[in-house]
């Protein structure tokens, strides 16, 4: 650029909101969204189409009936969305290409979903269905937090294409909940054989991506602006980890992502069990799925519009305050005295988690160098993999030895404390001006 404003030019190389000064480069960037977000849809509809029938399902599998065999075969799958998360973000990084991976990594999980189906034919006992599992986890995440870098990549600003990936991620659990119960209660295994064709579609998808990864021999500011690709030094796949390890401030979003993806990973183990539970609301799985249907439903809807509310007043309101009401209002669902209650609590706890949930998300893209955001996000994902971990681990072990409500209650309660102790770090992160500010304090 010529006369670029470096103030502007600055904001652009944060990922900004500025759009390519380029002609047709914003609407290239707007197909590349959409595709985007059909992709990380296509991924969570695939993962969640199993969660309200995993009671049948791992009986059919060969384990016992009971909470316990669930939570390890959610367990099995986040396990290896720790192990490999960073691993796919830092390869990317260091090739300069993710769209190429996003598909592997699709096609991958779909293979894995159709063994898993064919093991009980195949006499294999539930075991081998927890090997399965890590392996189309390790392949699955791949695509799911490739695709979210990809659009880290994208102009328009940081929270908007966060906005885009909460809105797929809400979708995608909506839809795969209520389509998964529904299956659910044709055959144990239906949502399996479903989930690899929809993980088939979303390779499909990636495949028509153009591959934007802000690395390898040129900057990714230059080439938004429009301007000459100007050379940079290769970034090697140790370099990337450890300077997305050491950015300033990155450990805050890391965080909330954790205690965030804990409370949904209760809700998707815990919260099928217990609105299923004869002793509590006696749902069928699809009833279960619906339910859980009423908090995706608005995540979903609302993460874009909440996204870009981010990018106009800064990341502090919406990160601490929706923590805040989140927390308060899972609280509300484990003490609710009948299901219309609890149903009409369950659609305030979307509504809070689409105000943090793209707030958080940007914060890494805002914090980190365009050259290290696969290893950045895979970073988050790996930390939201473990809140998933430890919500499975934490909401199982709790329900089962002192029931539903103290569950709910430890859940809730850790989110409110992680939203208080880190209030003063989101400030001082996200400093902005006026009432609410606006983040990034111009240099």
């Amino acid at each position: 650029m010529s006369d670029a404003d470096p103030a502007a030019e600055a904001e652009t190389s944060r990922g900004g909101e500025r759009s390519a000064d380029t002609p047709g480069g914003g609407d290239a960037d707007a197909a590349d969204r959409r595709r985007l977000g059909a992709v990380v849809l296509a991924v969570l509809i695939s993962q969640v189409l199993l969660y309200p029938g995993v009671p049948d399902l791992v009986v059919a599998l060969g384990a016992p009936a009971g909470i316990d065999a669930g939570m390890w075969f959610l367990v099995a799958e986040f396990g290896a969305f720790v192990t490999f998360a960073v691993v796919w973000g830092a390869l990317s990084d260091a090739l300069g290409r993710r769209t190429p991976l996003i598909v592997v990594g699709a096609f991958g999980g779909a293979a894995s979903y159709v063994a898993l189906a064919s093991l009980p034919g195949l006499g294999l006992g539930f075991e081998a269905a927890l090997l399965v599992r890590v392996v189309g986890g390790a392949l699955t995440i791949g695509a799911f937090s490739l695709s979210i870098t990809l659009l880290m990549d994208l102009r328009g600003g940081n929270g908007r294409n966060m906005g885009t990936a909460g809105l797929a991620i809400g979708l995608g659990a909506a839809v795969g909940s209520v389509v998964g119960g529904a299956l659910a209660d044709l055959g144990a295994l239906y949502p399996v054989y479903a989930g690899a064709v929809v993980l088939a579609a979303a390779g499909l998808f990636a495949a028509s991506v153009d591959d934007r990864a802000a690395t390898g021999p040129t900057r990714a500011g230059s080439d938004a602006d429009g301007g000459d690709a100007a050379p940079t030094a290769e970034v090697g796949f140790r370099d990337v980890l450890a300077r997305a390890r050491t950015t300033p401030g990155l450990l805050v979003p890391l965080a909330f992502g954790f205690v965030d993806r804990l409370t949904a990973g209760f809700f998707a183990l815990v919260g099928v069990y217990y609105f299923q539970d004869p002793a509590t609301f006696g749902l069928s799985a699809a009833g279960a799925g619906a339910t859980l249907a009423l908090f995706f439903v608005p995540f979903a809807l609302l993460q874009s519009p909440f996204g870009a509310l981010s990018d106009r007043i800064g990341r502090f309101l919406p990160v601490v305050a929706g923590s805040l009401a989140y927390g308060v209002v899972t609280v509300g669902v484990g003490v609710a005295p009948a299901y219309p209650i609890a149903a009409g609590l369950m659609v305030l706890v979307g509504v809070c988690g689409a105000l943090m949930a793209p707030a958080t998300m940007a914060l890494v893209t805002d914090l980190v160098e365009p050259e290290v955001r696969g290893a950045a996000m895979g970073l988050f994902n790996v930390f939201g993999s473990l809140g998933f971990l430890t919500g499975f681990l934490i909401g199982g072990s709790a329900t089962d030895a002192f029931g539903y409500a103290p569950a709910f209650l430890a859940v809730g309660g850790l989110e409110l404390a992680i939203a208080l102790a880190l209030l003063p770090a989101v400030r001082s992160i996200s400093p902005g001006a006026g009432v609410v500010g606006r983040l990034g304090a111009e240099s």
